[in-house]
């Protein structure tokens, strides 16, 4: 149970669709919730296992990923603050296991509801039911998007819009960024990143250190991510 006026205002702010909490919706949502809070990289669910909770991401971040064969990882998408794991929302609704991994990227604070809640909430809740049928349209299009990406964009233009695209979430020209860790976000090998980083360092576009990549030409990298 969920009492604390600061952490109450502090989930109403994150999702606003939650009413004021005299309503029976969120006095529902306050009572069946826990906090809970990870450190980062503590993993939060393994591929095949049923889901028992729904979080909803007050702060910090997970990353939701697909594991191959071959070893290699690709991230689906990222859960960050004032957002709920489409896949776990998704497995609770049909009762089937959790088709990927999800790990915290960073230290995690999140209101966690029991599946049995959040199946009546759906029945009983129009703006419960809107904010996980909106979440399913918004998620459904990342993951096209990453289909598309991996089908139809060479390796090149897909790392020079990752590049462009942490630049601009973190505000700033140096990214914190390892070869793997691109590697395992676009779902190829380590030695395709670090080949294609060197050539675009040979052309003045980056300076690559250890675990630092500095974005010296932001005009020539929107041309390459642009590139047909």
């Amino acid at each position: 149970m969920i009492s604390d006026p600061q952490t109450i205002a502090q989930i109403r702010q994150r999702f606003p669709f939650l009413p004021e909490p005299e309503d029976e919706l969120m006095r529902h949502f306050l009572a069946h919730s826990n906090l809970v809070r990870l450190d980062p990289q503590q993993p939060i669910c393994q591929e095949g296992m049923q889901c028992s909770h729904l979080a909803l991401v007050l702060n910090g971040t997970a990353r939701v990923f697909k594991l191959g064969e071959n070893g290699r990882e690709i991230t689906l998408y990222r859960v960050g603050p004032g957002e709920s794991c489409i896949l776990t929302a998704s497995c609770i609704i049909s009762q089937r296991p959790f088709p990927a991994f999800a790990v915290c990227e960073e230290a995690l604070k999140a209101v966690v509801i029991p599946a049995a809640e959040i199946q009546q909430w759906m029945e009983r809740y129009p703006p419960w039911r809107a904010y996980l049928f909106g979440l399913v349209s918004e998620r459904l299009g990342d993951v096209i998007s990453i289909i598309e990406a991996i089908a139809f964009q060479r390796v090149d233009r897909r790392i020079a819009s990752l590049l462009l695209k942490r630049a601009t979430s973190g505000n700033s020209r140096q990214i914190h960024l390892t070869h793997q860790e691109i590697a395992s976000d676009l779902g190829t090998s380590r030695e395709v990143v670090s080949r294609i980083l060197k050539e675009f360092e040979s052309r003045g576009m980056i300076h690559a250190s250890r675990g630092h990549i500095d974005l010296s030409d932001l005009k020539a990298l929107e041309e390459k991510a642009q590139e047909q």
